[in-house]
């Protein structure tokens, strides 16, 4: 790919003035009302309402090829189901806040397209003020010679738990997976995958810090993006002693039907096929929140290797342990430990897990997963399978 010299965009807006007489009033906050979709297979508009005027910059990337829109921080209060309806060239779009003071939509394009315009009207009268974006049907060519790299999100440096004199407790990584723009996957009810792994992860380090035993740090703790070698550099920075990276799967239609929960570990070659793909569609999360990895390759080897020694074996043995645990307390899938390359789990110093709670594809599963009671049920059982993780470990060895 290609990168364009020029961002295809508009940088419009501006700021809100308090009404006179109001003093040094908090500017008010940035709200997506509404969302809809208009034109053919030639040219589609996306129209974002929202409560005042704002910046905007729009441009494309390939592989997949898609439309980028950054924001501001914006809250999006669209009806359910927005972003799900497709027409014209636009297939479907996803929203969410991609770092901190910034927001972003992504648009999954059914063809190449150009972006023919795009600007932000005022608020009149009765009418919102509206974010719009024009796109125009264009060549393959031309869409790889203008799509360009998404910048990294500005996020602060992985912040490390304060230090404590004398504290020998274990720190406990949890992952929610996706974020933000990344939905991950999403059942026919609504359900997203990013909002049921936040639950349960809560949960998790609710009960977690209610035993006392162990420090607990959270890649996220509400939606926004987190790249995915950020994650493991969170758990890095932090001397993790336990990575637990937390998902629901969903299978495609004609894939069959599949429940229960699985556990994964890392491998270069994944255990079956099923685990090859969902590691793919995993390590695609940065690419569908529209930022593409700077990471090189040979990077990404010479972890794995470190991998493959003594922190594979401690991670294949938490695995284990934690199967042993959830078989009691959730329906664990017909073949519950598996393994492939999840980024996620290519640190080479602290033990990690993948954790698939189950499929929101299956209605069972579902009901499950956004069960109170289940997750008090499940939660507990994970704690007890860290417990024995980390019995009879010195807490040198627990940082291994």
């Amino acid at each position: 790919m290609r990168v364009a010299s020029l961002v295809v965009g508009l940088l419009l807006g501006a700021a809100v003035l308090a009404p006179a007489g109001a003093g040094a009033q908090t500017a008010q906050r940035v709200t997506a009302l509404d969302a809809r979709l208009a034109g053919d297979a030639s040219r589609t508009r996306l129209v974002i309402d929202l409560n005042r005027k704002i910046e905007a910059r729009a441009y494309t990337i390939a592989d997949p090829n898609r439309v980028v829109i950054d924001l501001p921080e914006v809250s999006f209060d669209l009806p359910v189901g927005a972003g799900k309806q497709s027409r014209g060239l636009i297939s479907a779009f996803r929203y969410g806040q991609f770092a901190q003071g910034k927001a972003r939509i992504v648009i999954d394009l059914r063809e190449p397209v150009r972006i023919d315009k795009t600007f932000v009207l005022a608020a009149v009268d009765d009418q919102p003020a509206r974010l719009v974006i024009d796109l125009v049907r264009t060549d393959k060519a031309s869409f790889l010679k203008n799509a360009l790299v998404p910048e990294r999100p500005q996020t602060a440096a992985p912040k490390a738990l304060p230090k404590q004199p004398l504290d020998a407790r274990p720190v406990i990584v949890l992952d929610p997976g996706h974020g933000g723009p990344d939905v991950g996957a999403q059942a026919k009810t609504g359900d997203e995958e990013k909002e049921v792994v936040l639950e349960v992860a809560k949960k998790l380090r609710e009960q977690l810090l209610r035993t006392g035993r162990y420090r607990v740090v959270m890649t996220r703790d509400d939606d926004y993006f987190v790249p995915l070698d950020e994650r493991v550099a969170i758990a890095r920075a932090n001397a993790a002693a336990l990575f637990i990276s937390i998902h629901a799967d969903s299978l495609s239609k004609g894939t069959g039907e599949a429940s229960g929960a699985t556990i994964y570990t890392l491998s270069e070659r994944a255990s079956d096929s099923e685990a090859q793909l969902l590691a793919d569609k995993e390590n695609d999360s940065d690419k569908l929140a529209g930022y593409l990895s700077q990471q090189p390759d040979d990077i990404a080897n010479i972890l794995f290797d470190l991998a493959q020694r003594n922190t594979k074996n401690h991670s294949a043995l938490f695995a284990r342990t934690l199967v042993g645990s959830l078989k009691n307390a959730a329906r664990l899938h017909k073949s519950p430990l598996r393994s492939a390359g999840f980024v996620v789990l290519k640190s080479p110093d602290v033990p990690s897990v993948l954790v698939e709670l189950g499929y929101l594809s299956s209605p069972d599963d579902l009901k499950q997963m956004t069960s109170e009671a289940w997750r008090e049920k499940v939660t507990v059982a994970v704690v007890e399978a860290i417990d024995k993780f980390f019995v009879g470990r010195t807490p040198a060895m627990a940082g291994r």
